[in-house]
């Protein structure tokens, strides 16, 4: 069976999609889609994806109108928060460790939801080598 490789991209509307999509080039370092072909897109790093429907009347996203969040997984869950604290962007890191890591949410300028992961255990950028480096030999 086939099987798609990897998220190729998140559309969502914006009542002002270029102050947005500063926003994300600047805070969290994604680039736009580009508007030629000589251009490169943002090039993601390996590793695991989730692709979760919730149910219409979650909480989870926050506001009930809000339709869509994005997870990015970042190398520096620290790093990156105290970057974006410093750029007096308000995020919230879950106390918790989970098995597959640490996890925060924010914001974007429109309120859309956006929760940054660094993996942990089996999803951990280390792990994920090894399973390649394991199944290349077989």
């Amino acid at each position: 069976m086939e099987k798609v490789l990897a998220i190729g991209g998140v559309f969502f509307r914006a009542r002002n999609p270029v102050a947005v999509g500063r926003w994300y080039e600047q805070h969290l370092g994604v680039t736009l889609t580009p508007s030629n072909y000589e251009q490169l897109p943002w090039q993601q790093e390996a590793g695991a994806s989730s692709i979760s429907p919730f149910s219409e009347n979650t909480d989870y996203f926050g506001d009930a109108k809000q339709m869509w969040m994005i997870n990015f997984r970042v190398r520096d869950l620290n790093a990156m928060t105290t970057q974006l604290r410093n750029a007096g962007i308000e995020v919230e890191v879950n106390p918790e460790v989970y098995p597959n890591g640490r996890f925060a949410r924010l914001r974007d300028p429109e309120g859309n939801p956006i929760e940054l992961w660094e993996p942990a255990g089996r999803d951990a950028p280390e792990a994920l080598k090894k399973v390649a480096s394991e199944s290349q030999r077989t």
